[in-house]
């Protein structure tokens, strides 16, 4: 047993802990020098303070609804407007991204732990296994995302919950294809037959060995699908199937907007401003994570 042990640590260094120390030393000196990257990653640490602050900065109470105060412009006193019905949009935009940023952390870790634990499976096991996943994630890829997470929130109802784990389960796919591929390659080395030989389990060489090596990509992925899964919950808010009122919701309020686009512009530029920045902030901190995590990047292609 203390053999086992022993050869169990060696396994481990081969395995990941060289990559490991490349990782701490390399990623974040070229986050660093990623200027976009770090632009994005300061707009998202800005909506978090913003998410986690909202009650202490946002100057008005979002559902507050003051009738003589409708369809103001941007003043003093409303540093963004008001709506049609006197709501103060600034206070609106800060407590929206607490939704957006909920249903974005909560939606893509489900699709990470499913599409993860999937793609282990497919990748390591291969077989009928292979082929049943597989499968099951075509059909999920035949629907186009919208339409597939309007399916299941009118299967299961309205409300924010079921809006996270339509959007969970519709990202699924994606991560466990990028799983899939990365398990393929990493159950052919050598530190996984050598893991099989001395008798190492299927679970302990899923486990310990091959999830540290294909955390990487999977990571990279999550930064990606939170910006399609900001998208995609206003969407559906825009749609009425998302946040539900009076809650405040960036797409719900482009839909309130659009009907006063005419003659007070401002109830939806604002919301589609906030939108359009966040995506942008989580694709760009993505694709820079991507270049630092990119074995062939870091060592100069």
């Amino acid at each position: 047993m203390d053999s086992y042990a022993l050869v169990g640590e060696r396994l481990e260094e081969i395995g990941f802990q060289g990559q490991h120390r490349s990782l701490a030393g390399g990623v974040f000196r070229k986050l660093r020098r990623h200027t976009m990257a770090m632009v994005g990653a300061g707009i998202v640490v800005l909506l978090v303070f913003l998410a986690v602050a909202a009650s202490w900065i946002a100057p008005y109470k979002p559902t507050a609804i003051e009738p003589d105060n409708a369809f103001q412009g941007p003043s003093v006193q409303h540093l963004l407007g008001t709506d049609q019905y006197g709501r103060d949009i600034f206070s609106r935009i800060i407590y929206g991204a607490r939704s957006s940023l909920s249903v974005g952390i909560i939606s893509v870790s489900i699709s990470l732990v499913l599409g993860t634990a999937l793609g282990l499976a497919a990748g390591y096991f291969l077989g009928i296994v292979d082929v049943v996943i597989c499968r099951l994630m075509d059909i999920l890829y035949a629907f186009p995302p919208v339409l597939l997470a309007l399916v299941m929130i009118a299967m299961f109802g309205l409300g924010l919950d079921k809006v996270m784990l339509a959007v969970g389960v519709v990202f699924t796919p994606q991560f466990a294809r990028v799983c899939r591929g990365c398990v393929l390659s990493e159950r052919e080395k050598l530190y996984i037959q050598a893991a099989r030989t001395v008798g190492a389990s299927h679970g302990r060489i899923l486990r310990v060995h091959i999830l540290p090596n294909v955390m990487a990509p999977l990571i990279v992925q999550a930064s990606l699908c939170m910006s399609w899964a900001i998208l995609a919950e206003a969407a559906l808010s825009f749609l009425g199937m998302g946040t539900q009122p009076p809650n405040p919701s960036w797409g719900q309020m482009l839909n309130n907007g659009r009907g006063n686009i005419y003659h007070s512009p401002w109830e939806a530029i604002w919301p589609g401003l906030a939108i359009m920045t966040v995506v942008y902030a989580f694709n760009v901190f993505g694709d820079g994570l991507r270049d630092a995590l990119d074995p062939m990047l870091r060592g100069g292609r």
